[in-house]
């Protein structure tokens, strides 16, 4: 069975749950795509808050875009993340957190993930595949 993209999955850290999802959005122009951007939505059960992580294309900066699968954020350097992957949905969060976000503040706090990839990708390559 297919799995539904758009319901949230569920992480749990520690004693902790939290919902994730990832998103695509675009314009397009004159029949091509425009201003991809992928974004990881968390959010942590109960909670009034939610991070949006979010991958804007660029100089360097690959998102899906009708050749990437969905999830893949890259730099085409050999660094790569799947944003599906629960281990680096885990990791995003931990930076995150590490950062200052605070699950329980109401507003959607936005992050620019690639001044957390490199981070992320690194400890990404040392995990084993389970």
């Amino acid at each position: 069975m297919v799995r539904n993209s758009r319901k949230p999955r569920r992480l749990v850290v520690d004693e902790e749950t939290f919902l994730w999802s990832v998103g695509h959005r675009h314009h397009v122009e004159r029949g091509r795509y425009q201003e991809c951007r992928e974004f990881l939505t968390i959010r942590r059960l109960g909670a009034r808050g939610r991070l949006l992580i979010f991958f804007q294309e660029g100089d360097g900066r690959l998102v899906p875009d009708g050749f990437l699968h969905s999830g893949a954020v890259g730099t085409g350097q050999g660094n790569w993340l799947n944003l599906h992957e629960p281990g680096t949905v885990r990791a995003l969060l931990d930076e995150a957190l590490a950062g200052g976000w605070q699950p329980d503040n109401p507003p959607t706090e936005e992050i620019d993930g690639w001044g957390l990839f490199e981070r992320v990708a690194a400890l990404r390559a040392m995990t084993p595949p389970a």
